[in-house]
């Protein structure tokens, strides 16, 4: 049978979700945990994979197996053996024609930053930082200019595998919720899929834009220039969550998880 989970780990002290030779990768620390807890060797699928540093409250996995365990079994009998910082937050059956990844509708990210005349401390590793006051309309205005059908190559990483760079980005929202002398922006995509990078490489063009140091009508030049060199620096990896894929109905999965209610 075909078992889907669904996953929430802090990207902090791994090397990302793909597996590597080192094994400080989510989907090691997944597939160690599953190996012990079925006594036999799993092999896992993913819905996105992320970068270092990156967070997810709701990666959504994919294996198969014969063997017969209840759903809340693989759940608890699989955090027994991961990290702290790693946890199954629930499983389902799913038809053999289900994908984790092919069967995705769209997928959805979150990006929290801080805007601080102090650096954060507490939140360290899971909040971006700006030091400069933003300009939520400007940026508003700018990420106008991305929703639709685009040729998203200004925002690809050299190392991008995607086999083309169109995207459709069906929304962005931003958020802010203000404190004492200090911010978090809470920014949200959703698109059929992102390439590599692709998130961090706007939110640095919006927070230059934010910041003044562009117009918001600089973006659709980035965008038109498809050219990497056109688009700002790649911003840092800290405040990125994969929120998750959104499937269609007939599967029954599950769309948040509790992670989802924590964050800003």
């Amino acid at each position: 049978m075909r078992i889907a989970l669904g996953l929430s780990y802090s990207g902090s002290s791994y090397e990302g979700w793909q597996s590597q030779l080192s094994g400080n990768t989510v989907q090691d620390q997944l597939e160690k945990a599953l190996g012990k807890f079925a006594n036999l060797p799993i092999r896992t699928l993913c819905a996105g994979r992320t970068d270092a540093g990156v967070h997810a409250l709701m990666q959504v996995v994919h294996f198969d197996t014969d063997l017969q365990r209840e759903l809340p079994s693989w759940v608890r009998g699989t955090n027994a053996f991961l990290p702290r910082d790693i946890a199954v937050q629930w499983a389902r059956e799913v038809p053999a024609q289900f994908h984790c990844r092919g069967s995705a509708i769209s997928r959805r990210y979150a990006y929290v930053l801080l805007e601080s005349p102090v650096r954060p401390s507490a939140e360290t590793g899971r909040v971006g930082w700006v030091y400069r006051p933003l300009d939520g309309a400007a940026m508003r205005e700018a990420a106008t200019h991305l929703i639709g059908e685009h040729d998203f190559s200004s925002f690809r990483a050299a190392q991008c595998q995607a086999k083309t760079p169109v995207k459709t980005i069906s929304r962005i929202d931003l958020s802010q919720r203000a404190g004492t002398g200090s911010s978090y922006w809470r920014f949200e995509f959703e698109a059929n899929a992102f390439l590599h990078h692709m998130i961090r490489n706007i939110m640095g063009c919006l927070v230059a834009i934010g910041q003044g140091q562009q117009q918001p009508g600089w973006l659709a030049e980035v965008r038109d220039a498809r050219r990497r060199d056109a688009a700002a620096p790649t911003f840092s990896p800290d405040g990125l969550y994969f929120l998750g894929p959104v499937y269609e109905d007939l599967y029954g999965l599950p769309t948040r998880t509790a992670a989802y209610d924590w964050l800003p």
